[in-house]
């Protein structure tokens, strides 16, 4: 569990701030639904009241779980999401996981 009042970026900014980013820009995404903690719940980030699933900030890596609209090849969809995302990780590198598939059918 990492300690959400780490500062993350030079910036001086929290964890739990920069992933509250991260969340936000990766819910631009239009084939992006929604985010997701994954199979095991392990991509979240833990702050004060309850935790942000579908995001995690490590020192080296950003890990975000997404749901996403059935129709588009899923590693273009995860190319897309890392795009938006990058500029917000630093040094980081942005790991995508698709954690479910909705069919608006």
């Amino acid at each position: 569990m990492s300690d959400p009042t780490r500062v993350a970026s030079s910036r001086g900014e929290p964890l739990a701030q920069l992933a509250e980013r991260v969340a936000e820009t990766t819910m631009t995404c239009p084939d992006v639904l929604g985010l997701t903690a994954g199979p095991r719940g392990w991509i979240a980030t833990y702050r004060a009241g309850p935790p942000l699933p579908g995001v995690a900030v490590h020192d080296a890596v950003i890990e975000v779980g997404v749901v996403v609209q059935y129709g588009r090849p899923f590693a273009e969809i995860a190319d897309d999401v890392r795009c938006l995302v990058r500029p917000l990780a630093g040094r980081r590198t942005v790991d995508v996981l698709i954690g479910d598939v909705a069919d608006d059918g």
